[in-house]
C-alpha cells in the first residue's frame, strides 16, 4: 500500500486516477480548489476509508507524508485557463514548486502532468519528445503553454539539484466521462451540441487535426510512468497517434448520435495549433504502452455519459 497525493484530484483526469489508485488498494489524498474540479466527480469515493478529499490551492504550500505525488492541478481548457491567466501561470509554476518542495521534504516520487501544448503550433510532425516546440511566449495561450514548460524546467532542476525523483508526461488530447459540458474542448463541444441537435461549431476550415485518446488509456500510461525506475525522468508523450480532422470528428459524432445538427464554421482562434499528433515510440519501448480504446468505442461511452448527465 502506497500513500499517494493527487493534486487536481477532483478534476476530469484526477478523479479517474484516484479511482484507479484506490482500486489498487493505495491510500489517496485528493487535493483540489474546485475551480474546474467537482466534488461530484469523487462523490463515489468519499465513504472509502482509503480516500481523503482536501480543499486546497497548490499555490499555497501543503504538507503530507506521502510516497508519491501526481501533480495534475491546473485548468486545461482555453476557456478556463484564459479566464484568469495570472492564476493559471501561478498554478503551473508556484504549484509545481510547492509540490516539488513537498517531494524533496518527504522523499516522494513526483509525476508532473505536462501537455502537448509545450510543442505549441508545431513545425515538426508528428511530435517526439526531442522537439523543443514552437510556442508564442506572449499570446493568449501562453499562461498555460509557458506555465507547463516552466513546470518541466523546475522538475528537471529539482531532480538535478535536489535529487528529487521526477517523472514528466506530456498529455495529448484526452476525452471521456466527467469532462465538463462547458469546457470548450472540441470533443465535449461536438458531443453536447449533437445531443442537443444544435449547430456543431468548427473553428477554421475543419482541416486542422488532433489525436484523441480515451481516459482509461491515459491513466494506464500515467501509472506505468510512475512505476519506472528512478533514473527515468521522461518527458514521455502519452497520447493516441491516430489523427483526425475536425470535420471527420464532427461527422462521426453526428453519425453516432443520430443528430440533426448542421456544421457551421467560425474564425480559428489565435495561436490555435493546425495539427497535433504524438510520436509514442518512447512510450511503446519504455512502458510497453499504447492506446487500446478506438475512437468510436470511446465516443460511444462519452455520448452515453452526457445523455445521462446533461441538464
Amino acid at each position: 500500500m502506497k500513500r499517494v497525493l493527487v493534486s487536481g484530484g477532483a478534476g476530469f483526469i484526477g478523479s479517474h486516477l484516484c479511482m484507479r489508485l484506490i482500486n489498487e488498494n493505495h491510500r489517496v489524498i485528493c487535493l483540489d480548489n474546485f475551480f474546474t474540479g467537482n466534488k461530484e466527480n469523487v462523490a463515489h469515493l468519499l465513504d472509502n476509508k482509503l480516500f481523503e478529499l482536501v480543499q486546497h490551492d497548490i499555490t499555497k504550500p501543503y504538507h503530507a507524508d506521502v510516497d508519491e505525488i501526481y501533480n495534475l492541478a491546473c485548468p486545461a481548457s482555453p476557456i478556463h485557463y484564459q479566464h484568469d491567466p495570472i492564476q493559471t501561470a501561478k498554478t503551473s509554476v508556484i504549484g509545481a514548486i510547492n509540490m516539488l518542495e513537498l517531494a524533496a521534504k518527504v522523499d516522494a516520487k513526483m509525476l508532473q502532468a505536462s501537455t502537448s501544448e509545450v510543442y505549441g503550433d508545431p513545425l515538426v510532425h508528428p511530435q517526439s519528445e526531442s522537439y523543443w516546440g514552437n510556442v508564442n511566449p506572449i499570446g493568449y495561450r501562453s499562461c498555460y503553454d509557458e506555465g507547463k514548460r516552466c513546470a518541466e524546467t523546475l522538475c528537471m532542476d529539482y531532480h538535478r539539484q535536489a535529487k528529487v525523483r521526477v517523472k514528466i508526461i506530456r498529455i495529448f488530447n484526452t476525452y471521456g466521462p466527467r469532462m465538463l459540458a462547458n469546457d470548450g474542448r472540441v470533443v465535449t463541444n461536438f458531443v453536447v451540441q449533437a445531443l442537443k441537435h444544435e449547430n456543431i461549431t468548427i473553428y477554421g476550415n475543419g482541416k486542422q487535426t488532433r489525436s484523441f485518446q480515451y481516459i482509461d488509456d491515459l491513466i494506464e500510461g500515467m501509472v506505468r510512468v510512475m512505476d519506472t525506475e528512478d533514473e527515468f525522468t521522461g518527458p514521455v508523450n502519452i497520447g493516441n497517434p491516430h489523427e483526425f480532422t475536425m470535420l471527420e470528428l464532427a461527422d462521426k459524432i453526428i453519425s453516432l448520435t443520430g443528430s440533426s445538427s448542421q456544421i457551421v464554421f467560425k474564425t480559428l482562434p489565435f495561436d490555435d495549433p493546425k495539427q497535433r499528433r504524438p510520436d509514442i515510440t518512447l512510450a511503446q519501448q519504455k512502458l510497453g504502452w499504447q492506446p487500446t480504446v478506438e475512437l468510436e468505442e470511446g465516443l460511444m461511452r462519452m455520448i452515453e455519459y452526457f445523455k445521462n448527465n446533461l441538464k
